[in-house]
């Protein structure tokens, strides 16, 4: 085939293509006489993979909170000059991707509440299936004007939560806290505090991961373990599943909400998590691995090199190139600098064909059967440009190997898939994927392969996207959506001001005002 630019290859490998986004990310430290705000800022970097639309973090010094958050990743949103303003002996933290609401800044965390002592920052990793419900919860509670940040446009769960945390002067935070997140359905993460203590909450259910780490002087809460690692703190365990975190001066106490019932997600092992993340006792590194060596015991195929979409499907090839007995090679390179770019490229840069993320090393593909493995396939496009681009590079015959079942039905609980109708694999059969692609031949991996590959029991583990089987019960379809609160006639009516609602001298004020 003749080399030609496709001129559809960009960042993405295909406009207006993404894969499935991550949830978002939290951290949080209590950790009197040092910096939070920088441990804040290295741990969220830590975790930039699960979020890259905006990012903020909140400090307290005993007194007061100061919040500062912005679009973009947390590189650009934060300077030594930020950071050092951002003084306390506390911090939380959060990266974002949406699930819920906009792409605003609005919309940004940590989100900030008043309480009937002082304020609440809040983050937030996960999903709530019962938005509308608490909704109607806010209002009973406190009104039907919206106060807070959701008078200042905010469209997330997130900021119904921190609406919740509100109390009333008979209970403190901890107390007003137990009391609202049993009223809680769906994926929650949570890290929050007020001015003098850390907290963390996790789901009863676990969907998402959130651990607990020490400091010399203090403690760490996180989303994933490498973010522990950078900040030097030492892991401890995992906030369980239905647990409130308490710390402060008094040290950490714990407290269940509500019993454990663990349904983790499956994919964070397949995708979402970084491959030196540790959930629930299992390498995530070692578990994609594994899933490469059943996928070549599952769909074995004669061919001359592995090689892997770079990075999430690294572990996964060299696992299928050390079960098959294949040499396992680097077929793509990948742009290690490369943004997500705004810039249009012109009509004749996209007859050159532009291929910012993903370019291949023609001298190692040239005339070669390949295996190619991958962690997902969600619409298609890409793998269809990638094959196009590995055929013109040379490449005899192109075999993929998909280290996920079908993707078949939409996540509720914290990852933005595309559409149940775009979703390739919910109109045709693995064969017909694999003609519509151009590849010689498609295996996906089989559900009970990757679930095997975990290390954990199936009957603790979320596949809804694989199978549609959801273990945390789903309201009716008009109460379900991305922009549900984005609707104008919700039962919270028109705002006010919304600043009425943060204390004088608590430091909320300002940070509800975009810089």
């Amino acid at each position: 085939m003749a080399t030609r630019g496709d001129g559809l290859l960009n960042h993405d490998l295909m406009p207006g293509e993404k894969g499935p986004q991550d949830a978002c990310g939290v951290f949080g430290v209590w950790a009197p006489g040092e910096e939070v705000a920088k441990l804040a800022y290295f741990g969220l970097y830590a975790l930039q993979h699960r979020g890259q639309e905006s990012a903020g973090i909140a400090t307290s010094n005993g007194e007061q909170i100061l919040v500062y958050k912005d679009m973009g990743l947390v590189s650009q949103v934060f300077d030594e000059t930020a950071l050092n303003a951002l003084t306390g002996h506390l911090a939380v933290g959060h990266c974002r991707y949406s699930t819920t609401g906009g792409v605003t800044w609005e919309n940004a965390q940590p989100t900030l509440g008043a309480t009937a002592a002082g304020t609440v920052a809040l983050g937030h990793n996960g999903n709530l299936t019962n938005s509308a419900a608490l909704v109607d919860l806010v209002a009973e509670r406190y009104g039907s004007q919206r106060r807070g940040e959701l008078a200042r446009g905010n469209t997330t769960d997130t900021a119904l939560v921190t609406a919740l945390l509100a109390g009333d002067d008979d209970h403190t935070l901890e107390a007003t806290a137990l009391e609202v997140l049993p009223h809680l359905r769906g994926a929650f993460s949570l890290v929050f505090m007020d001015e003098h203590t850390l907290y963390a909450a996790r789901d009863p259910q676990g969907v998402r991961p959130l651990v607990l780490g020490r400091l010399e002087r203090g403690w760490v809460v996180a989303s994933e373990t490498p973010a522990l690692d950078i900040v030097g703190a030492s892991f401890v365990r995992e906030v369980e599943p239905g647990e409130l975190i308490a710390i402060d001066e008094e040290g950490l106490r714990s407290t269940r909400f509500a019993p454990v019932e663990r349904a983790g997600c499956v994919f964070e092992y397949v995708y979402l998590a970084r491959p030196d993340t540790s959930i629930n006792g299992r390498s995530v590194h070692a578990a994609r691995v594994e899933m490469g060596r059943q996928l070549a015991r599952e769909h074995a195929v004669d061919a001359d090199l592995v090689i892997p979409v770079p990075e999430s499907g690294t572990p996964a090839a060299v696992g299928y190139a050390a079960e098959s007995g294949l040499p396992f090679g680097q077929g793509l390179t990948k742009n290690a600098y490369v943004g997500r770019t705004f810039i249009q490229p012109s009509d004749t840069l996209r007859q050159l064909g532009i291929r910012l993320k993903l370019n291949p090393l023609r001298d190692v593909i040239r005339g070669k059967r390949l295996v190619v493995v991958d962690d997902s396939i969600v619409r298609g496009n890409t793998q269809r440009a990638l094959i196009r681009m590995l055929r013109e590079a040379g490449a005899a015959e192109v075999h993929v190997r998909i280290s996920s079942p079908p993707v078949k039905w939409p996540c509720f609980y914290g990852i933005d898939f595309a559409s149940r109708a775009e979703l390739i694999a919910n109109g045709l059969s693995p064969d017909e994927i694999g003609q519509s692609l151009g590849a010689d031949s498609l295996g996906y991996i089989s559900t009970e392969g990757m679930i095997s590959a975990t290390e954990q029991p199936s009957s603790q583990l979320c596949a809804a996207c694989f199978t549609g089987k959801y273990p945390i019960e789903l309201p009716p379809d008009d109460q379900l959506g991305k922009n549900l609160l984005e609707q104008s006639e919700l039962p919270l009516g028109a705002p006010e001001d919304g600043l009425r609602s943060i204390a004088v001298g608590a430091g909320g004020g300002g940070a509800l005002q975009h810089p």
